[in-house]
């Protein structure tokens, strides 16, 4: 599709709404545009702090933002000059991309200032591509742990003051505390602070509401040190979940998230989780990727939710039942595992009407019956049938002999 045939948002008339990205140095780091734009408009919306910053050219009146924020407050005053305040560059985890779902472009005129990563990157020294860039206002702190490797440098946005000190307890905690962290502070205006500290030595340091924690990982870890923390790109070891025995093996996980096939922005079921194993690993992958666990048993629905939180997935969703009624009313999905209860009645028949045509299904066996159930439906449907065999090496007498484990039959199937 040629770029001038690309569907965008209904416009309804000329440009009504400016977005202005404003810094601690307020009206005096804003151009002469974005200035007029403050001033003319009818209303202006922003944060207390936003409002009081650019105070000196609002002529209109004034709107604190409705928290959560809300574009309809917005989008109802269409065709009268308004004027959104935002921190920094509105597209970079602010209002920006929020009222592009509701106002087309040829609406909007924006005015971005310098991100608080772009700020703190300059500060520095470092090139923003080679940096892992992550917001934390309003999600868990739990997001860092994925990236924790030596040598990485992370930019994290916060809006907690308790936060560094918290996320540095959190590094200590995996093996990380010879991290440098660099905590910045109302970065661009009078009142720049930055704090410098190794994560162990952080202390109970309350900072400002709103700061940007850098974090250098240690190229170089004394005798191991957090290597043993450090989570792979791909294949964790079974050691890494908290589980009963109940888990998808290191070496089948491989093998079924590479039959999964997962895709950004893609949602799995992942059924009979055990562990949460397979979801955990499909959404480290990539952090658009989303899944839900569904576990019949309380204990393990519970332990699932802690290693999503001690694995850096807290976003994975558990639904704790027994399927198929514990799938009534997920929004559907884009790929699914079934791990246990194949063989229940309804469950299989139940995944492959949920799943959305041109979806993945792939299913694991390891008992008689639901094997045979396997190869009857790929007979049926057709797809892929493979078995997996796996021997690991241990003691016999005073020698060295292979132990197999259980086989596993694995269907895996596209949704014509």
């Amino acid at each position: 599709m040629p770029p001038s045939s690309l569907p965008l948002p209904a416009a309804t008339g000329a440009t009504w709404l400016a977005v202005v990205g404003i810094g601690e140095d307020g009206v005096a780091g804003l151009g002469d545009a974005a200035r007029a734009a403050v001033a003319g408009a009818a209303v202006v919306f922003g944060g207390a702090r936003h409002l009081a910053l650019a105070a000196p050219l609002i002529a209109g009146e004034t709107r604190v933002w409705p928290v959560p924020f809300d574009a309809g407050a917005v989008v109802a005053l269409r065709g009268q000059p308004v004027c959104v305040l935002a921190s920094g560059d509105p597209f970079r985890h602010g209002v920006g991309a929020t009222l592009a779902r509701s106002v087309a472009p040829a609406e909007m005129a924006v005015f971005p200032a310098a991100s608080a990563f772009s700020l703190a990157a300059a500060r520095l020294g470092w090139a923003l591509q080679e940096v892992e860039a992550i917001s934390l206002h309003g999600r868990s702190e739990a997001l860092v742990r994925p990236l924790l490797h030596p040598g990485t440098r992370i930019l994290a946005l916060t809006s907690d003051g308790g936060a560094p000190a918290r996320l540095a307890r959190r590094l200590t905690g995996l093996g990380f505390g010879a991290a440098r962290l660099h905590v910045f502070e109302a970065m661009g205006g009078p009142r720049e602070r930055r704090l410098v500290a190794r994560a162990a030595d952080f202390g109970d340091e309350r900072c400002a509401e709103l700061n940007v924690l850098a974090i250098e990982v240690a190229a170089e870890m004394a005798g191991g040190g957090a290597g043993a923390a450090v989570l792979p790109l791909a294949g964790l070891d079974d050691a890494a979940f908290e589980h009963d025995g109940q888990i998808t093996k290191r070496e089948v996980r491989a093998v079924t998230l590479a039959a999964l096939a997962p895709r950004r922005g893609e949602l799995l079921w992942d059924i009979g989780a055990g562990a949460g194993s397979v979801a955990i690993e499909w959404m480290l992958r990539h952090p658009s990727l989303r899944a839900v666990a569904v576990e019949a048993e309380p204990g393990r629905a519970a332990r699932i939710g802690r290693n999503a939180e001690a694995l850096g997935t807290p976003g994975l969703a558990v639904r704790q039942g027994r399927a198929p009624a514990a799938l009534a009313d997920l929004p559907v999905p884009d790929a699914i595992f079934l791990g246990g209860g194949g063989s229940d009645p309804g469950v299989l028949d139940t995944a492959l009407a949920a799943l959305r045509p041109g979806g993945r299904l792939v299913a694991n066996a390891v008992t008689l019956e639901t094997q045979a159930l396997l190869a009857t439906v790929a007979g049926a449907r057709g797809g892929s049938l493979v078995t997996l065999s796996v021997a690991r090496a241990g003691p016999v007498g005073g020698m060295t002999g292979w132990r197999p484990a259980m086989p596993v039959v694995q269907w895996s199937w596209v949704k014509p």
